[in-house]
């Protein structure tokens, strides 16, 4: 460990920095462009989801130069519920841009490996340390000079590239993964539009959604009683929902003594979520029996034969989903009476039979993947503490 030297975040970075929003300097999103990207894009996992992306004009892009992003740059959530959270920028991302909630750290050449860097703030630890900068404010946030002084300890270069390897190893398997999700996802969605949009019959009856399934309208449970919180129980809330399929971890849980608190709002294994306030129409199953807040919606199917039926038609609903949420008010909102009353054109039981045995092995598939990505995270995450403290050495 003689090797290992302590430094400031600040004595390795070439700058620390911000970006605007758009709307700022006359700005705003349209609906393709340069690549903006938002603190919800930037996962527990250090992933940056590219579907969470909006998109800015060229010339907006030319404007924002401060904020303006490069291949390497850490982003880092520096307010709200993504605090502490950080990914790396890659070329694949570029051109991009960012907003004031997420800090660009850019770092001096030759000294630390951006990886190893982006890595190291992603221990528990450090995440933690950073919570606490922020103190009990409504809306956490820290400035640049306290990220700057968070501690970092380094070792050889060399050796940062190795630990590096390790981690990115494990990382590539779960991108990998990832990626494999999303085509089989994607190819879910294109047997549910050739079957049930190309190939519909006028002849289809249709029905209110209520009367496919049990509506549950989520809630918060007393934040005043601390045995209701931090169990096994997942309790979803809309940050938990993006780029996922299945939920099985969440960033809030429940105790059983916080799931009985609340009468009719449990929801079955493998419900289906839908967010239907301030960011709608993100769509999830729960992994397990879970309960969300009030921003989401959820259907319990009465028949197992339209589960998957009812997840692809909310995916392919999105825009219905928004026009019905904007009703004048400043922050979109879907009540829980005017989703239940949804139209839906459902083919034959014999149809949805048949179509629930195409899909459900895609489905099967996707969620043993979700389960391997769990096991290769919590690997990591063991792995990740050890690695940089030199517990655990690599070379």
């Amino acid at each position: 460990m003689s090797e290992w030297k302590e430094y400031r975040l600040g004595e390795l970075t070439e700058i620390v920095t911000k970006g605007t929003t758009p709307t700022t300097i006359g700005g705003g999103f349209i609906d393709n462009g340069v690549n903006f990207i938002k603190s919800e894009a930037v996962g527990h996992d250090g992933r940056i989801d590219k579907s969470t992306f909006v998109f800015i004009s060229k010339e907006t892009h030319q404007k924002l130069k401060r904020s303006q992003l490069q291949v390497d740059d850490i982003l880092f959530s520096m307010a709200g519920i993504f605090l502490g959270k950080n990914g790396m920028v890659t070329e694949d991302m570029l051109p991009a841009n960012t907003n004031q909630a997420l800090a660009i750290i850019r770092l001096k050449k030759g000294l630390a490996l951006p990886k190893f860097i982006s890595y190291y703030l992603r221990q528990k630890s450090i995440v933690e340390l950073v919570n606490n900068m922020s103190g009990q404010s409504a809306q956490p946030n820290i400035n640049f000079e306290e990220i700057k002084s968070i501690g970092v300890l380094l070792p050889s270069f060399s050796e940062q590239t190795a630990i590096a390897e390790v981690l990115s190893g494990l990382d590539d398997k779960m991108d990998l993964l990832h990626r494999q999700n999303k085509t089989l996802e994607q190819l879910a969605e294109t047997l549910f539009r050739q079957w049930f949009v190309e190939e519909a019959e006028e002849s289809w009856e249709s029905v209110r959604l209520g009367a496919l399934g049990t509506i549950i309208c989520g809630k918060t449970p007393s934040k005043k009683i601390s045995e209701y919180f931090n169990g096994e129980i997942p309790f979803i809330k809309i940050p938990d929902m993006h780029g996922k399929t299945f939920v099985f971890e969440t960033e809030d849980s429940l105790t059983e003594k916080g799931l009985n608190s609340q009468s009719n709002k449990t929801l079955p294994p493998r419900s289906i979520c839908v967010s239907c306030i301030a960011t709608v129409g993100l769509v999830i199953m729960n992994a397990m029996t879970a309960q969300t807040n009030q921003q989401i919606n959820s259907i319990v199917p009465l028949s197992d034969t339209t589960r998957y039926f009812l997840y692809l038609k909310m995916l392919t609903m999105k825009d219905e989903l928004l026009a019905m949420a904007s009703g004048g008010t400043a922050t979109d909102n879907l009540n829980t009476g005017d989703f239940s009353k949804i139209d839906i054109v459902v083919p034959p039981e014999s149809l949805l039979k048949e179509f629930d045995m195409t899909v459900s092995p895609l489905f099967e598939k996707i969620f043993t993947n979700q389960t391997q990505i769990r096991t290769l995270t919590q690997l990591r995450d063991t792995l990740l503490p050890k690695l940089m403290s030199g517990e655990v050495r690599v070379s």
